[in-house]
């Protein structure tokens, strides 16, 4: 039976593609540890995933000496990500649909389309520089 009262962790990473890796990693022992519903995983999986790649490439360049942070904190129904880099941010309010025809071949763009609709709710803060993203557990851990 999961824990009713909130937990919060925090993990720092370089701004190198590499580092996904250990994302990846947390989202595996998040879903172990809590025996997040195999949905609920691969939706935090890519959505994380895409959040912290967003961070390393548009908004550090992959510079090294920029970091990464992510935390999260997971309470009785639902685990909270939070995701920010070290940047100048980003207009997240216009952001081209990767829907268009237009945008279609384009290899990239797609990053924040994907966070939308996989996280129940996503939050830009700091000019764009953090992104919260939330995903409901109830109905998704076993008891």
């Amino acid at each position: 039976m999961m824990n009713t009262e909130k937990q919060t962790f925090n993990l720092q990473i370089i701004s190198q593609p590499e580092s996904i890796n250990l994302v990846q990693k947390l989202i595996d022992d998040i879903k172990t540890e809590y025996d997040i519903h195999e949905e609920c995983y691969g939706n935090m999986l890519v959505a994380v995933t895409e959040a912290v790649n967003n961070a390393i490439q548009h908004g550090n360049k992959y510079d090294a000496d920029r970091k990464v942070s992510i935390s999260y904190e997971v309470d009785s129904d639902q685990i909270a990500f939070t995701i920010s880099d070290e940047g100048t941010g980003f207009d997240y309010m216009n952001i081209p649909d990767p829907t268009n025809p237009d945008n279609l071949e384009k290899p990239s763009g797609r990053g924040v389309f994907l966070m939308k609709h996989l996280a129940d709710q996503i939050i830009f803060s700091d000019n764009g520089k953090v992104v919260e993203l939330y995903f409901k557990t109830s109905g998704h851990i076993e008891e």
